[in-house]
Parts: C-alpha cells; structure tokens; sequence
C-alpha cells in the first residue's frame, strides 16, 4: 500500500478545527514561486508542480532508479503567502501577496533527482515550462495551527482565534524571511462547495518574552 502523508502524519495535516500547538520538523518541496493575486499566474504554477510531483512518482515504472524510493501518495498541495509591509496577510489586498506554491517531496529526493525531475517532464511535455520550479527546505518549527471549513476569504476569523489562543499559551506570533503564512489545501477548489473546503492555517510562534 502507498505511503499517505496525510494518514501517518495526522497531526500535521489533520488538526482540529480548534487552534493547537505543534513542533514542525524539516521538510523538502518542489516550489514555484510568484506574485500577485492567486487568479493569475498561480495555476501555472500548479501544473508545473504536479508535473514535476507525479513525473517523481512514476519515476518507478521507468529507468530512474532514485535511491530509497518507496511508493507514496502525493501529498496535497500547501502555499507560503506573505506581503512585503506587514506581518501575515491582508486578505483584501490580493494583488499585493507574494507566494510559494509547493508540494511536499518524500526525504528520499535530492536535489539532484528534482534536477533529472524537470527534464524529463521539459521532455515529455515540449509545450510547458518548468524553469520556475525549484528545490525549496523548510524548517517551519512551532506554530499555531487549526483546520478552516469554509471559503478562503473567511479565513480570517480562523486565524483570529489562532492567535487569541496562541496569546493565551504564552507564545507570540513570529513572521520573518524563513517564517510566514502557511495554508496546506485539502480540498479540490474546483469540484468541492466554498462552505465545504477544508484548508489547514498554520502561523510561526515563539515563547513570549516577559
């Protein structure tokens, strides 16, 4: 049976709807990264990742033996948003997000086999670009995390209560260059209902100084 990242590892991407705690360890993606509201260039980006995520994959059935390999589910696809003159986002202010679509990649995959990645999806499919996508590290530490049921733009009360309840525990919000806005996308945006879609919010905290 494929390995499900979902399924092991439901702490991370199966919290409660009710804001929590967690330690995130060190992950690897395959990313692309862009600007402006997410109607744009984003789903560009989104086929450059699958393409690149299930070209990994299938690299099974063909000669690329990647060290390691094991069967797996591709795990959803999760975005870093943040904005140049403020901490978090502004949910009104689409145009001005900056953004880092990714797909979280098995340890097993090197820098080297994303490499090997790109140019075998370049050559199997001439018509699209995958100069964009790269190899990104992140070790995202503690944070406050909860799952929102309900459109994007509601996401704010989410996040409001995030924070209040982080507050509670001591911690303070912890934004920089290496820590921002996190959403893990859990539903099809395209088949399921805005009230039904589930997306895990995860904000950077630390220990309050007092």
């Amino acid at each position: 049976m494929a390995f499900d990242y979902k399924k092991e590892f439901k702490e991370f991407y199966q919290p409660a709807r009710k804001p929590s705690i967690v330690e995130i360890p060190a992950m690897n993606f395959v990313a692309v990264r862009g600007k402006g509201d997410p109607n744009g260039a984003y789903s560009h980006a989104l086929q450059q990742l699958y393409g690149i995520a299930y070209t990994i994959k299938m690299s099974k059935k063909g000669d690329r033996r990647i060290e390691g390999y094991f069967d797996y589910v591709v795990p959803p696809l999760e975005g870093f948003w943040w904005m140049d003159d403020l901490q978090g986002v502004d949910y009104e202010r689409k145009a001005d997000f900056n953004w880092i679509s990714c797909i979280r990649l098995p340890d097993f995959v090197t820098q080297a086999d994303l490499d090997w990645a790109i140019d075998e999806a370049t050559r199997k499919k001439k018509k699209q670009d995958f100069g964009a996508v790269e190899f990104l590290a992140v070790e995202e530490g503690l944070c406050v995390q909860c799952m929102h049921v309900g459109p994007y733009d509601n996401e704010p009360a989410t996040v409001d209560a995030m924070h209040e309840y982080a507050f509670e525990q001591g911690l303070e919000l912890d934004f920089s260059d290496e820590r921002r806005h996190h959403e893990i996308y859990l539903s099809d945006a395209r088949r399921t209902a805005p009230e039904r879609l589930r997306t895990v919010i995860r904000h950077p905290v630390r220990r309050a100084n007092n």
